[in-house]
């Protein structure tokens, strides 16, 4: 192959991975061809090679494609520039020194959401998630906020291969209840973690969206139940919702 068809072909994956990740739902070779026009053989070989090679993951029909934690982990990467990181890090800390409780940046991988940034509380007793700790999405306010973003294909296969467990007396551990959960979610456009992960611990989190509406991350807080309910949460959701869209404008 010559240096000009390796370019031809860098950028035509590059392309490709951009027609996947812009895309609210895993899309098929097809789809994306309709974006980029390249001949049949090759849209598909491309794809294929992108699978191979850990770019891109096939879902369970395994006809569509959607961004692999690799390509999701190099998204993260590079969105976590030494600027973007400093605005995103003040931004935490306001919104931890206003709600008093440690607040957290989380986003959506393969098996549940993961903590890419945070801010502690000043408070000696205060429940611990280090930055890289992964959560389920059944049991959490922001596992249940992406969740409640997603179309109806897409949520149908996550919800199709959740297992759920008891974890505390008020996990979610059906289907139906979960379902009922993300209606009012998307009604209220917050989601609420009652002590369904941890006893004695609550939290609240809001979407952070893209300008085209869609999800990319959740701002969140979380505490003791010693020191935060239902009233209490709810009281700082003005300030969280401005807080997502300051932090939404980092990444327009």
């Amino acid at each position: 192959m010559s240096n000009s068809e390796r370019v031809a072909t860098n950028l035509r994956t590059l392309m490709i991975l951009e027609a996947v990740s812009t895309s609210s739902e895993p899309v098929t070779p097809t789809e994306i061809n309709r974006a980029i026009g390249l001949p049949k053989q090759s849209i598909h070989r491309l794809c294929q090679t992108m699978v191979d090679e850990g770019f891109l993951i096939r879902d369970t029909s395994g006809k569509r494609l959607r961004p692999s934690p690799r390509t999701l982990k190099m998204a993260q990467g590079l969105f976590i520039t030494r600027e973007a990181q400093i605005a995103r890090n003040l931004i935490l800390h306001e919104l931890s020194r206003a709600t008093r409780e440690t607040v957290n940046f989380v986003v959506p991988e393969t098996n549940g959401m993961m903590y890419l940034d945070r801010v502690e509380t000043d408070w000696l007793f205060r429940i611990e998630l280090p930055i890289g700790s992964r959560v389920p999405f059944q049991y959490t306010a922001s596992g249940k906020c992406f969740l409640a973003s997603l179309d109806e294909r897409s949520l149908e296969q996550i919800l199709g291969a959740l297992t759920f467990e008891q974890r505390t007396a008020n996990s979610i551990v059906d289907r139906e209840t979960l379902e009922r959960e993300l209606d009012k979610i998307r009604e209220q456009g917050f989601s609420i973690d009652n002590e369904e992960l941890f006893e004695g611990m609550v939290a609240l989190a809001v979407p952070v969206v893209h300008t085209d509406g869609r999800f990319f991350a959740a701002v969140a807080f979380h505490g003791p139940t010693q020191r935060l309910d239902h009233e209490t949460l709810t009281k700082h959701l003005g300030t969280m919702q401005d807080g997502a869209r300051r932090l939404a404008a980092l990444n327009a």
